[in-house]
């Protein structure tokens, strides 16, 4: 697995009835409708999870 953090958004298009994923370093994927609203939900699930573990790394955690 990449261990390398990207910052740039992948492109996504719509081509003959699947959608097509451009991601950094030529990552590239076909998905079906079904998958790719199955994986958008995933992803989003993730980056709020992400989103809320900055969050609380931020915090000042002193045990008691």
């Amino acid at each position: 697995m990449d261990k390398r953090i990207h910052d740039t958004p992948s492109e996504v298009s719509a081509e003959d009835g699947s959608v097509v994923v451009d991601g950094p370093d030529g990552v590239a994927v076909s998905l079906t409708p079904e998958a790719a609203e199955e994986t958008s939900a995933r992803l989003l699930d993730g980056a709020a999870e992400a989103s809320g573990q900055r969050h609380f790394a931020k915090l000042d955690h002193r045990p008691e």
